[in-house]
């Protein structure tokens, strides 16, 4: 049957990437190298949204992040000083730019100034009655624009079922940090 045929090859490609030798040359290797859990989701949400173009080059930026940020993602979200934001000037990745960049060490900062972990921002739209995946990704994008300055342009960078998206890298990042517990 098709079905048969389509849940073994289904299965040949679970075991092929399922497996640690396949971190080394993936973007999930960055949160993998880390040990407090904020950087892990810090790292891991940053890598996720930026997780389109040559794996090369998303490593590169990631590691990129990481260094700016002093190699403590944490610490420097919440401890940073207004003038150490002007060494992300030239960080990019495609479309994503400067003004993208301090907005997101910006909602690190405002939520981690409120909460331990990154879990909470996902919970923000789900009720009792309506635990969804959807409800959830919907909530959590409101809650990451709920500041007077986000800027408009940073929107096309986080998904949300509202403007009709699967949201392909918001759920990697999800299933990634249930699945490995980061």
């Amino acid at each position: 049957m098709i079905s048969e045929k389509i849940a073994t090859i289904l299965d040949e490609k679970f075991a092929f990437f399922n497996h640690p030798r396949f971190i080394e040359h993936d973007p999930i290797q960055i949160p993998h190298s880390l040990s407090r859990l904020q950087d892990k989701e810090i790292m891991g949400f940053w890598v996720a949204i930026l997780a389109w173009g040559q794996r090369k080059t998303i490593l590169q930026n990631a590691h990129t992040l990481i260094n700016l940020m002093d190699g403590a993602p944490y610490d420097f979200i919440l401890h940073h000083q207004e003038a150490d934001l002007k060494r992300f000037e030239s960080f990019k990745h495609r479309t994503f730019q400067y003004p993208d960049t301090l907005y997101f060490i910006d909602f690190f900062k405002r939520h981690y100034s409120h909460t331990n972990s990154l879990e909470s921002a996902f919970t923000k739209g789900l009720s009792p009655e309506d635990l969804t995946i959807e409800n959830g990704l919907n909530g959590f994008y409101h809650y990451f624009f709920n500041s007077e300055w986000s800027p408009e342009r940073t929107k096309k960078h986080i998904a949300s079922p509202l403007k009709n998206s699967a949201c392909k890298r918001i759920n990697m990042y999800v299933r990634v940090i249930k699945v490995f517990n980061i």
